[in-house]
Formats: structure tokens, sequence, C-alpha cells
């Protein structure tokens, strides 16, 4: 039997199963402002990520949606509108909602034009994302698509060799089947740490490793609160990952008709938490390709990285931490469910 979140409450050890949980954050859409599609999707995301371990776009998240919901920044009800625009080419005009939804609207459509023709994009645009990106390109890898996506963010982040930052934590993500186990998909943010575990770092008044951000002043600090009060995060890499952070601009940005990073103005919706930006999927059908079968491929560079000595693959630990919680339950401490139990007025 489904537990309810009620029956998890009175657990000395609260845990749900997904489907609680999904329901849990569901109420909470829904009681807060969103359509009931919308709240399935951003809970079934929001709860995925729980369940994989990826905490700082779990269940954290919840209250900073709320506010936003509550500042009236994001329009929970809107309705994607899916353009059929070329052979290879789909947008959405998200209508200031959530961009999960938008693709989900246009997933089909976009799967489809990628089988046929081998490639396919989807632009989306007039859209807030406020989770993680791996949700977005997995399902793709178990469909046996390759693919990658890139969104932008709220201005966050400086460039290599500025003073003041521009860009947002522009995260990169993607994903491949292989023949023999999981598909192999990475989610990486184009800034030297996500924004998201700067905020859990100081919640928890932890220290950051060196080379994070600065301080409003511009100067090298490992103070997660100087960070987000008036510092910025620094891109990694130096250079080469500056470079990644504006092609993500462009490509997120420029290319889908949404905002750059630094383009929008939420100071007259106070708790506005998600960035009003735009985002880019590429997904490829690789059985257009010649020769042995794209999964064997990724297999086999599989088989020669463990060769060489690699213990863990890009993804590994979230795999690991799904297994475990479908056997033992999400886990939440007490207080945390609670309070979820709280927005969602139960």
């Amino acid at each position: 039997m489904t537990a309810s979140p009620e029956m998890a409450v009175s657990s000395a050890n609260p845990s749900l199963d997904f489907d609680s949980l999904v329901l849990l954050l569901e109420q909470i859409f829904v009681r807060h402002g969103t359509s009931a599609d919308v709240a399935r999707t951003l809970a079934l995301n929001c709860a995925g990520a729980e369940r994989d371990g990826a905490h700082s776009h779990g269940v954290f998240r919840i209250p900073g949606y709320v506010s936003t919901l509550k500042s009236g920044w994001v329009n929970g009800q809107a309705v994607p509108v899916v353009e059929d625009v070329a052979s290879g080419f789909v947008r959405v005009d998200a209508g200031n909602g959530f961009a999960q939804p938008a693709l989900a609207a246009a997933r089909a459509l976009l799967v489809e034009k990628a089988r046929s023709a081998g490639i396919a994009v989807l632009a989306i645009r007039n859209s807030h994302h406020f989770a993680a990106l791996w949700p977005d390109v997995e399902p793709f890898a178990y469909d046996g698509l390759v693919a990658l996506s890139v969104v932008n963010s709220m201005t966050c982040v400086v460039p290599h060799g500025a003073d003041r930052p521009l860009f947002g934590t522009n995260p990169i993500a993607f994903a491949a089947p292989r023949a023999d186990g999981e598909p192999i998909v990475f989610d990486l943010a184009t800034s030297a740490i996500a924004h998201g575990d700067v905020q859990i770092a100081a919640r928890k008044g932890e220290r950051l490793p060196a080379g994070m951000g600065v301080d409003g002043l511009g100067q090298p600090t490992q103070d997660p609160k100087a960070i987000l009060e008036g510092g910025a995060l620094l891109p990694f890499g130096g250079h080469k990952g500056s470079a990644l952070s504006m092609m993500v601009e462009l490509l997120a940005a420029a290319l889908t008709g949404g905002n750059f990073s630094f383009e929008f103005d939420w100071s007259n919706h106070p708790g506005a938490k998600t960035p009003w930006t735009g985002q880019l999927l590429i997904v490829i059908d690789p059985s257009k390709a010649a020769g042995q079968s794209f999964a064997e491929r990724s297999q086999e560079l599989v088989r020669q990285m463990h060769g060489v000595g690699l213990k863990r693959l890009p993804g590994d630990r979230r795999h690991q931490q799904r297994a475990k919680s479908a056997e033992h339950g999400i886990a939440l401490d007490a207080q945390t469910l609670a309070n979820l139990k709280e927005l969602a007025g139960s």
C-alpha cells in the first residue's frame, strides 16, 4: 500500500515513498496557484531530484517555488503554446510559466522530428527554470536518443576577467544510452559551484572551497553568505567555463527568444526566485549513424573508462540513491516534512 503523507509524519524517522512525496508536492503547488497539470509536472521533477539525492534541487526548492508563485512573478496556470516551425525545429512559448510543462507539451513532436530527421531542436522561451537540468534529458536516453540541453539563469556569475556579475550559473545537461547499464547522464553548472549548493552551505553554516566566489567588494571569499549577500560566483575553469557560460546565454536566450540572464527585473515582485529566461534542447536519433550501434559504442567507452581505473561514472551516485530510495523510502527530517505538510494545508 502506498503510504500517505499523514502516515509518514508519525514515524520517528520519517520517509515517504515516491508516489506519496509527489502527491504531497502536488498539493502544495495547487494550493499556491498552479494548475493541476503544472503541479504534477513540477512535483515529479522535485520528488525525482530528492529521491536521487540531488537535494539542492529537491524539496529544498519548494519554499522558493511558493514565494515566487505568491509574488505573482510566474504564471502557474500558463498553457504552453507549441509551434511546429521546421522539419527539425520546434518552438514553445511557455507563457511566463515553468519550463518543464513547456517541454512536456512539446516532447512528442520533438521526438517525432528527431526520429524522422535524425536530429531536432526545441527552443523554449518566456519560461522559468528552477530545477535540476538532468531530469529534462534523461528520459530521452531511456528512449534510445541522445539529448543535450542548456538553460540560462539569473545574473550571479562574474565572467572571467570582468569585475561584476553578468552570466547565470548556466548549466549544461547531457544524456546518452548505453547497451548494458543505465544511461550516461551529467548535469553541470558553468559556475564553479551551483547556486543551490551555496544556499545549502549558508544554511548549514559551512565554508566553501577556495575559488568558488567573491564578496560584494570583488574579493575572494569562502563564506557562502558573502556570495549570496552582494557577492557573486566565479565560472569554473577560468576562461574556459566563462566561454561555455557565454555559449549557454547565446543558445538558451538569444536563439530561443528568451531573456538573457541580465534582462529581467524582478524588483517589483518581492519573493521571486525563478529566473525568467529560456532553454534549448537538441535531440539526436543515433540509429541514423553508420556502423555499430551507438549504445554498444557507448558501452565500450564505459568499459575502457573502467579499465583505466575510473570507479564512478557521471550519474552513478544518483542511480544508486534511486535504488536505495525505492527500497527504503525517501528520507526527510521531521521538520522538513512538517513544513511541507503545512505548505500543503494538510
